[in-house]
């Protein structure tokens, strides 16, 4: 005798035939359901273990960089062979970063530069070779725009010195300040507005020539004194045929959190910079 079934699973018009049993939707759906979220923890684990990877590539392409350029003396001494190895290593990295947008967040802070190929930092860094009382200390780029969608301000930022007048090293600062737009995915333009020297840091030799420690400081040595520290030059920068502000093109051409790397336009040179600690 025949039993008409009725259930979830065995609709009552079914016949007993085992290939002609059908699933109920929502089980099937169920059952759909249960393999999608079986195979998205193994496509999860597939990217994180890709972008892993890819991590550790661009360090590994990063700390090449910083090895090839350890020796150059920011790039003062440096023979054929070093400077194409050196660009090599700059276009490996340079392929991690290639068409992504400039993150202003992340170009916002001080850069200290590690190198670079700029005729007119290499003429700072070959007279402090040359000249036995000239000095540079460190170079950084300073970017102001965390809070900013479209540009900021540029700082460079060159520490130099004249022993035994000033402090070793960081005895005044060169100031060269300049607006900056973005102008298409990591081009940016440059209009420099002005340079300033500033941040005097008088020797103690220079004190003592000045005013005399076994001496009563004078009113007038006091003052003499006041002035040198205080003291601030500002110069605007202006193209002297057209008496406006000079301007250029600057290519990040890779940026993350602790490295910057970029071209000015026009064979202006290359720059290897590591982030810094915040300027006072």
């Amino acid at each position: 005798m025949e039993l008409a079934l009725s259930s979830p699973l065995f609709p009552s018009n079914a016949t007993r035939g085992v290939n002609k049993i059908k699933p109920n939707s929502s089980m099937l759906i169920a059952s759909q359901k249960l393999s999608a979220q079986k195979s998205f923890p193994c496509v999860a684990a597939v990217a994180t273990q890709a972008t892993q990877t890819v991590g550790l590539e661009v360090e590994s392409k990063k700390h090449e960089l910083l090895r090839a350029i350890q020796d150059t003396g920011r790039g003062l001494v440096t023979t054929d062979d070093q400077r194409s190895f050196i660009e090599e290593a700059l276009v490996s990295v340079e392929g991690y970063n290639m068409g992504a947008p400039i993150d202003l967040v992340k170009l916002d802070g001080t850069w200290r530069l590690q190198y670079t190929s700029a005729s007119d930092v290499l003429i700072l860094l070959e007279a402090a070779e040359r000249l036995p009382f000239f000095q540079v200390g460190q170079i950084f780029q300073k970017f102001e725009c965390k809070d900013q969608t479209n540009g900021g301000v540029i700082r460079n930022v060159v520490r130099w010195s004249i022993p035994p007048l000033l402090e070793e090293q960081e005895g005044a600062t060169l100031l060269v300040s300049a607006k900056f737009s973005v102008v298409s995915v990591r081009n940016i333009y440059l209009q420099f507005e002005e340079i300033n020297v500033q941040d005097i840091k008088i020797s103690e030799e220079l004190q003592a020539l000045i005013a005399p420690a076994i001496l009563p400081r004078s009113f007038l040595s006091l003052q003499i004194l006041q002035y040198l520290r205080n003291f601030k030059a500002q110069i605007p920068v202006r193209d002297p045929g057209s008496r406006q502000s000079v301007g250029g093109l600057y290519y990040l051409s890779y940026l993350d959190a602790n490295m910057l790397l970029g071209r000015a336009v026009g064979g202006g040179g290359v720059f290897v910079f590591t982030k810094a600690q915040p300027l006072k």
